[in-house]
């Protein structure tokens, strides 16, 4: 058989089994072994929402060390907020796992925790259970189907459940075969470590309504999520959140958007955003407008919750501008005016350099010319506090990476607003009872819309 990453890593497991299983023999443990009581079938089947298995991962082959400073308390203290189920790597040779991690992890968390690594003996599946894991992954692509049944049997003996994984059609018809609940479509070919996404979109149909099928790998924005969520019931993701240095930020951002919460007087409406997954806070500094904060408000809004700060300004002077936005430590300010290129620069030389540039643009009759430099981002509206939508054709074929969509934005379009393909959504009127008082009720119901996809 040629080498591949996968067979390499096999015989590594088997070696590693066969000295482990010398040193702890199951009769040693098994005594202490106890029946599962969190239903890892139970959290993935069921409602509406999109499910995510999240994963506490240090390295991979493929990347090496994703995470240097890796606490799984710390990581599993985040995903309990997010989670349906937690993952958790303990195969140590190449992904620097642990059957301790799991450990720790499980003892933390209400949500079933899965047990990721090449298993192919009995025995790994009662060590994972002494630590406390819920569930296991068995790949069709290093068993056989007797193997499979045998492994698949333990596993239900303890009240674990099975996350069988697939790669191809073949091991489709297998899995259906073998009536396996939960099935994994790995987009990563672990022969070449390649990735293709488009294996969740080929093999998601073979499979009927009773199986649910998570989509895992390769995962890295909401708008993948969002997009094969048609095809997928939940998704797998790990390498793309241990990358980041902000975990919540980067959770939020790939299960929600990057969507904005506008229009914010009160500090109780911001933690009620930041709450519900908001990842921007706007304050506006716009003397005509209802929703209009001072520096002092602001500030008292800011120290309440823990979302990045947007202020928004209308042909403000260049120096009201950047000394508001250092005072306040804004993440960006909004440009709601008539700013030209000449104003921008200059406002961008007397910014601090991690505040951003947001330019708004008027879509009650076309897309406006949107090619200044240093704009970070853009914001589409009708015109500000209509409190209406545009017409959302005028976006066909534009890139809209570095656009925000704004105006009327509310619980009854939201849905299809994040399906644009816009980098996130600016709630305001839609989210209020009445002008600068957000209804959190209406808050948490766009929130939770957006997230069933």
């Amino acid at each position: 058989m040629q080498d591949t990453v996968l067979t390499n890593i096999l015989a590594d497991k088997i070696e590693w089994i066969t000295d482990h299983k010398q040193r702890q023999p199951l009769e040693s443990f098994c005594q202490h072994v106890q029946l599962s009581t969190r239903s890892f079938y139970q959290a993935l089947t069921g409602g509406t929402r999109t499910k995510f298995i999240l994963e506490c991962k240090k390295a991979s082959p493929s990347k090496g060390i994703i995470r240097t400073d890796f606490n799984p308390l710390n990581i599993a203290s985040i995903y309990r907020n997010y989670a349906s189920v937690i993952s958790v790597l303990t195969d140590e040779k190449y992904f620097q796992g642990s059957f301790d991690f799991m450990l720790k992890v499980s003892q933390t968390m209400n949500q079933p925790v899965l047990c990721k690594d090449f298993i192919v003996d009995p025995w790994q599946i009662y060590l994972a259970r002494l630590h406390q894991a819920d569930a296991i992954l068995l790949m069709l692509s290093v068993l056989d189907d007797d193997s499979y049944r045998l492994l698949a049997a333990v596993a239900h003996s303890l009240q674990m459940g099975v996350l069988t994984e697939v790669i191809s059609e073949e091991e489709c018809a297998r899995a259906l075969a073998l009536e396996a609940k939960v099935v994994g479509i790995n987009n990563r070919d672990l022969r070449d470590l390649s990735i293709d996404l488009n294996r969740t979109r080929m093999l998601a149909p073979r499979f009927p309504a009773g199986v649910t099928l998570i989509s895992e790998s390769g995962i890295k924005s909401y708008r993948q999520i969002s997009e094969l969520s048609h095809y997928a019931n939940g998704f797998l993701i790990g390498s793309a959140l241990m990358a980041e240095t902000d975990l919540n930020l980067a959770i939020r951002r790939m299960l929600l958007g990057e969507n904005k919460v506008c229009g914010i007087t009160r500090a109780a409406d911001a933690q009620a955003a930041f709450e519900v997954g908001a990842l921007y806070g706007g304050l506006v500094f716009v003397a005509s407008s209802p929703r209009q904060v001072d520096v002092a408000l602001a500030n008292a809004v800011i120290a309440s919750t823990a979302l990045r700060y947007v202020g928004v300004f209308r042909d403000a002077p260049v120096r009201e501008v950047s000394e508001t936005a250092a005072a306040l430590s804004l993440a960006a300010v909004q440009l709601h005016g008539n700013e030209d290129q000449a104003y921008i620069d200059a406002l961008r030389l007397a910014l601090l350099p991690d505040c951003n540039i947001w330019k708004s643009l008027d879509m009650r009759q076309k897309l406006p010319e949107h090619n200044l430099n240093q704009v970070d981002r853009y914001v589409l509206d009708n015109g500000g506090g209509s409190s209406k939508p545009f017409n959302w054709s005028l976006l066909k074929r534009v890139a809209l990476d570095n656009v925000m969509l704004a105006g009327g934005l509310s619980v009854t379009n939201c849905l299809a607003a994040s399906r644009l393909g816009c980098s996130g959504l600016d709630f305001n009127s839609g989210v209020e009872s009445e002008p600068g008082i957000k209804d959190h009720h209406k808050l948490a119901t766009v929130f939770q819309t957006l997230r069933a996809f």
